[in-house]
């Protein structure tokens, strides 16, 4: 009669290659966590201590303080907070709406040309911001840009110096960013999976609701949240646009930090740093356990 084999037990040859493993993991990744602690971490450490503390211009002394973190929280800089959260949210939730329909318009495509150019032209529009993206707002749709003029936007109310201005211009951005993350999970979405509805009776409703949105929400609360951290960051456009008519943190950041309103904010400007850090950190523990577990359904 042979001998049925057994599971090592802990503390046997298995275990102990795991446990060889470890280190070296950790000595692989050493390169990065230096470079990590090197470009974030200290000019992290030096914004949350100059945030929290206040330097005494007679003596020099160096003591805590709460007092920038409390202003940060109040008055037209809370309101910066609030303005920024608002717009980021708004961009997110309409670019996530319509770059999901455009991906699954390209992924469905038969055209593999269409495809390529969509993928393409969609890289290109992500990365594309800032003064560039700005003045070719303002040279387009401005008050004197060339389609204000032919279409008359202006007696129609539009501005783009403006809230809803400043979302168009977000939007030209944010939905490419979006068709670059969800297309992937679209394709993912096997095709075996809408022919077994199909065969048992389902519609294509009842498969979106049944199967297609269910395997496919982290991806879409991942993107989302992935495109209001792009839109809550983002500066030089609306510096470039809208200056200091929409309350945003960015700006009021630049502001305090070059004495444009009131001199010596310069620790003012680091707590409201510090609050977009925090706000930054709570999108991205949202997004990365998110993108995990659709990784685990589109393998």
């Amino acid at each position: 009669m042979s001998a049925t084999p057994t599971p090592h037990p802990k503390g046997t040859a298995g275990g102990n290659r795991r446990r060889r493993r470890g280190p070296r993991t950790w000595l692989a990744a050493l390169p990065l966590l230096a470079f990590t602690g090197l470009c974030f971490g200290i000019p992290l450490g030096a914004i949350a201590f100059g945030a929290v503390t206040r330097t005494d211009p007679a003596t020099g002394a160096v003591r805590p303080t709460g007092e920038h973190l409390a202003r940060s929280l109040q008055g037209p800089y809370l309101g910066s907070l609030i303005g920024s959260v608002q717009l980021s949210a708004l961009t997110a939730l309409v670019g996530g709406l319509l770059g999901v329909l455009i991906a699954q318009a390209v992924v469905t495509s038969r055209s593999t040309a269409l495809r390529s150019a969509a993928l393409t032209a969609s890289g290109v529009l992500a990365n594309f911001g800032g003064v560039p993206l700005a003045f070719a707002f303002i040279a387009t749709v401005g008050i004197s840009g060339v389609v204000t003029q032919l279409a008359d936007l202006g007696g129609l109310g539009w501005s783009l110096y403006s809230f809803t201005g400043l979302t168009v211009v977000y939007l030209y951005f944010l939905i490419p960013l979006m068709v670059l993350v969800i297309a992937p999970a679209l394709d993912g979405l096997r095709p075996q999976w809408r022919e077994a509805a199909q065969n048992n009776g389902a519609t294509a409703g009842q498969f979106w609701r049944h199967v297609g949105l269910p395997v496919l929400a982290p991806s879409l609360l991942g993107g989302f949240v992935l495109l209001f951290g792009t839109a809550f960051a983002a500066h030089a456009t609306a510096a470039a646009l809208v200056g200091g008519s929409v309350p945003l943190v960015t700006l009021k950041i630049a502001d305090a930090l070059s004495g444009n309103v009131l001199t010596g904010q310069e620790n003012v400007a680091l707590a409201l740093g510090l609050d977009m850090i925090l706000i930054a950190g709570l999108v991205m523990a949202v997004y990365l356990p998110l993108q995990r577990r659709s990784a685990r359904w589109l393998r």
